[in-house]
């Protein structure tokens, strides 16, 4: 493939050079993957009005999300495992952003640790928050996003239990990976990849190993983790981290409108609309399709962000039109990430910047903080 164009580019790319349990993993939602597609589909489903002799010169994308500056509302989300797409994939990833002039977003299930991102950047990144039962790793955790100066704190709300992802289990993807057979084989076909891991040290979950007792490496992590994630997660726990975080804090995995007014009393700064990307609950909503109720019942209360099935720069400003003042990209930047690497992700932002920069002036804009619903055509959404 010589000319890349799309996300799709990205995608068919990645396929080919990522590890069959790892790809699957991005690429995949719970049970039916019906809500995976939805979340995806129901963008198509919105059409946009074209606007004809408009002065289309000095167009800009820049805006603020939780008041950061940024080049596009676009962060790149938080994903677990993102180091296994490619070596030391959330350093570029996190390079990649700081360069283009957007958020990047460190899981706390990632391979490179909060360390190793703050040393190989200079801007204030954010960081991905699970609730865990050992609470004071979890304060641990928050004390070390403080020394490496994270400008947000994202706690994720709807992980409290795993969603069934059937290829993960087919795959015998664990935590350490099982050597089956096909899975072997596989990796025989990936010798880029396979180059690129023999070159890193990082290939465990750098913010876990090392940083609990008892859990030195990934043959003990799989145990650790299978236990550590918090059924009893409540807003409770929410006011207590914001306490301990002090800083700018988003909460994301936000459905529901009365979730939503909850999660605006709480004080937060931000909310995303997030099904995280049909992982979790198969049949939930859409994120587009639930975004509009959301923005209506507390858009002038807390800054409502969304993330889920946006590959293309056409889908953030949809978003944006229907209210969200930021957008996540996860599998996009994912698709790169594995195609190219550190420059495979640049080219996933470039890719939906010049899309989102065509499409809002065609729409008859200049500037993004002038778009509203009126760009969309009645009836489609």
């Amino acid at each position: 493939m010589t000319v890349i164009t799309t996300i799709e580019d990205l995608r068919v790319l990645a396929r080919k050079r990522v590890p069959r349990m790892f790809y699957d993993y991005a690429d995949s939602g719970s049970w039916t993957e019906s809500t995976y597609r939805a979340n995806e589909a129901d963008f198509q489903r919105i059409k946009l009005r074209q606007r004809v002799a408009v002065n289309m010169e000095n167009r800009s994308t820049a805006t603020k999300m939780v008041g950061v500056d940024a080049a596009m509302p676009v962060a790149i989300a938080p994903t677990g495992l993102t180091g296994m797409q490619h070596a030391d994939g959330e350093i570029l990833a996190a390079k990649a952003a700081e360069r283009f002039g957007i958020p990047f977003t460190l899981s706390t299930m990632s391979i490179c640790s909060i360390e190793d991102i703050a040393a190989h950047t200079k801007a204030p990144f954010w960081f991905q928050l699970y609730v865990m039962r050992d609470r004071g790793f979890i304060e641990r955790l928050i004390d070390r996003a403080k020394a490496a100066n994270c400008g947000a704190l994202v706690l994720t709300l709807d992980l409290q239990i795993l969603g069934q992802r059937h290829k993960d289990l087919k795959n015998g993807l664990s935590a350490p990976p099982k050597p089956t057979l096909a899975n072997m084989l596989n990796l025989l076909t990936k010798p880029r990849w396979c180059l690129g891991m023999l070159g890193t040290k990082r290939r465990q979950f750098g913010n876990i190993v090392g940083h609990v007792e008892g859990v030195t490496d990934m043959a003990n992590l799989g145990a650790w983790t299978a236990q550590q994630f918090d059924p009893r997660l409540n807003w409770g726990d929410v006011e207590w981290i914001k306490k301990r975080w002090g800083g700018k804090l988003i909460l994301k995995g936000i459905q529901d409108v009365e979730d939503a007014r909850l999660a605006a009393d709480s004080g937060a700064d931000a909310l995303v609309v997030s099904n995280h990307g049909g992982r979790q609950l198969d049949g939930a909503e859409s994120s587009i399709r639930a975004l509009p109720a959301i923005v209506e019942a507390v858009g002038s209360k807390i800054e409502v962000h969304m993330d889920g099935g946006i590959r293309s720069g056409q889908d953030v400003l949809k978003a944006w039109a229907l209210g969200a003042r930021g957008t996540y990209i996860g599998r996009a930047f994912l698709y790169g990430l594995g195609a190219m690497g550190e420059a495979g992700v640049a080219k996933a932002l470039e890719i939906i910047h010049r899309e989102l920069d065509l499409t809002m002036a065609f729409c008859g804009h200049t500037r993004i903080e002038t778009v509203d619903r009126s760009i969309l055509l009645p009836g489609t959404f």
